[in-house]
């Protein structure tokens, strides 16, 4: 559910995911890109056309023999929303694989007021010990941001963007929490985290006297990233890079693959996985959407983002965002199996 107050609306949720495709072939021995099949960049025409100004995306077709490539900005940095969680799962997963500090998925953590936060559709009103494990699936699966701060806190923010470096992504941005992002939106001091209390008030109309930042894409918190980060980021992390087991990256994948959304924008019978997010704040609004489909034995990666500002929410413009995106996923499809 959305957190609402006087003349503000904050929301950040799931996008999709579903299942994953295998390693890739290392870049610098892939043949030179092919131009984008026209049908394709026209589909893609109709997705920018959504927000000319503040859209990016990018499919990279990684084809054996002729790879190829479409875009729109890809370059531009947006708001991506809880896509950046995919950043904390794998941080999670490297340091349960590396034994630090007895970190593992069977062990039990505490859901409670402590680090609850809005955007929670699983753990919001529950309070007890879960596994991490259950953690993690949730916060991929529902993008539970209680969940997420469970899992950012125990593995600590500065060593998921120690792995955004270690991936060579420089226009990527993660909060330091979730709740801590919506405190600073809320016009907390920088790095103040408001507690669950002042959320709830929050969420039954009170401002706590405090005057709301409309800068969501900022500095100090926020979620950002561009199409062509999130694709990179994609084609490394399925290919093994960031772990040293393979059952490492197998519950990568699987965690990855459990949310029902990708169905909403994956042809029928294609293998696919993919972590998304949306806003809505005060008159700002995101929507995106990046992963990995597995047509015949291609990998396609992909990232679309929409930004833009107005009285139309994310859930009111998602049906649009949807049917354009499966358009371009569509058409990729049908140009791979010509």
């Amino acid at each position: 559910m959305p957190l609402t107050c006087p003349s503000r609306r904050l929301t950040l949720k799931l996008a999709a995911s579903s299942l994953a495709a295998p390693a890739l072939l290392p870049v610098a021995r892939m043949p030179a890109p092919l131009a984008p099949p026209a049908s394709v960049n026209q589909a893609i025409a109709r997705f920018a056309a959504l927000a000319p100004a503040t859209s990016h995306c990018l499919v990279q077709v990684d084809a054996p023999t002729t790879p190829w490539t479409a875009a729109y900005k890809p370059d531009q940095q947006l708001f991506v929303g809880s896509a950046v969680k995919t950043f904390i799962l794998a941080q999670f997963l490297r340091d349960a694989e590396a034994g630090r500090e007895g970190l593992s998925e069977s062990q039990l953590c505490e859901v409670s007021d402590a680090l609850r936060s809005p955007g929670s559709p699983v753990l919001l009103a529950l309070s007890g010990k879960t596994p991490y494990r259950s953690v993690l699936e949730t916060m991929i699966t529902h993008s539970d941001n209680t969940a997420t701060d469970i899992a950012l806190t125990r593995v600590g923010p500065e060593r998921v963007r120690a792995l955004i470096a270690e991936a060579g992504l420089v226009q990527t941005r993660i909060p330091s929490s979730t709740r801590k992002l919506f405190s600073y939106l809320a016009g907390a001091d920088y790095g103040v985290d408001l507690g669950w209390d002042a959320m709830d008030r929050m969420a039954r109309g009170d401002t706590l006297g405090l005057t709301p930042r409309t800068q969501v894409i900022n500095a100090q918190e926020s979620m950002l990233s561009s199409a062509t980060e999130m694709v990179n980021w994609y084609r490394q992390s399925l290919s093994g890079k960031f772990f040293r087991l393979p059952a490492t990256l197998n519950e990568y994948k699987r965690i990855h693959a459990m949310a029902d959304a990708i169905s909403r924008t994956v042809p029928p019978g294609i293998l696919a996985f993919g972590k998304g997010g949306s806003i809505d704040w005060e008159g700002f609004h995101c929507l995106c959407f990046s992963g990995q489909m597995l047509v015949g034995q291609v990998p396609v990666t992909f990232c679309f983002t929409l930004n833009w500002t107005g009285e139309v929410s994310s859930e009111a413009r998602a049906e649009s965002f949807v049917s354009a995106m499966a358009d371009v996923l569509r058409k990729v499809v049908s140009a791979i199996r010509a």
